[in-house]
């Protein structure tokens, strides 16, 4: 039995609706689940259930054979299919032909630079929770401390935090891990520069991580995704991986299985 997931999100994954506009299509009675209407938002479904939208049959995507691209996301756009508020997403810049692609994690509406995508859920969930280094170049407004330092040497348990969250987070303690490595570029009393790597992709990690020690990051620019870099990629275009990316990819998945298979 594959991994279930809410309703919502399977026909998010797997179609152009949003998670918002699934929610109504159940609502309004428009979605079965193997020859049932449902419309209990919290219902639970694996790909092996026979879902349809509309009287249309929802094709699950996962396995087929997936393609990953790599964009490079501009600030001012954001993460998501739709925004209630009507702002930019990325499915504004991207072709239309990436509009079921899912992002693999998040860079908030302020982040840039490279997100990947993919047009498989199994792709998507293997990489969004992976321990694949994560580099990033940052600039904060102040000086790097030695607290910061050994925070970023030693990792940080924080009971609150909320600084540098965004203002309706539900999400109040958090763990880091410690830097895999980083570089302080510059160091100054107005602002710094640092070049960082990570392996985890927590909610707003970086910003709450420098907002405890009451440092704004001014630019967050994502360089790589598990040896995935723009490679001159133009701010809002995107590219396929190649070929040695897919190699690098599919023997990381490998392993990964392998793994799971001793544990």
């Amino acid at each position: 039995m594959k991994e279930k997931m809410r309703i919502n999100k399977y026909i998010s994954h797997n179609t152009v609706y949003s998670r918002r506009e699934a929610d109504q299509l159940l609502t309004d009675g428009l979605v079965k689940v193997n020859g049932q209407v449902v419309t209990d938002l919290s219902m639970q479904v694996s790909h092996e259930d026979k879902v349809q939208v509309k009287g249309r049959p929802v094709k699950d995507k996962s396995e087929e054979m997936y393609t990953v691209i790599v964009y490079n996301k501009a600030k001012g756009e954001l993460v998501t299919k739709k925004d209630p508020k009507g702002r930019k997403t990325i499915y504004d810049t991207l072709p239309s032909k990436y509009k079921h692609f899912l992002p693999v994690g998040r860079l908030d509406f302020s982040s840039e630079g490279v997100l990947l995508l993919s047009d498989s859920v199994d792709i998507v969930n293997a990489l969004m929770h992976s321990d694949l280094e994560r580099v990033y170049k940052l600039k904060v407004n102040g000086f790097i401390t030695q607290k910061v330092i050994d925070a970023m040497n030693g990792g940080l348990k924080l009971v609150d935090a909320t600084a540098g969250a965004h203002e309706k987070t539900k999400i109040k303690e958090m763990d880091f891990a410690p830097f895999i490595n980083y570089q302080i570029i510059s160091n100054g009393r107005n602002y710094s520069k640092l070049k960082v790597i990570i392996t985890e992709g927590k909610n707003r990690e970086l910003r709450r991580f420098f907002g405890n020690f009451n440092l704004d990051i001014l630019d967050l620019k994502r360089l790589e995704y598990g040896g995935v870099s723009l490679n001159n990629l133009p701010t809002g275009k995107s590219r396929y991986l190649s070929k040695e990316e897919y190699r690098d990819l599919r023997k990381y998945l490998k392993e990964q299985d392998k793994l799971k298979l001793d544990e």
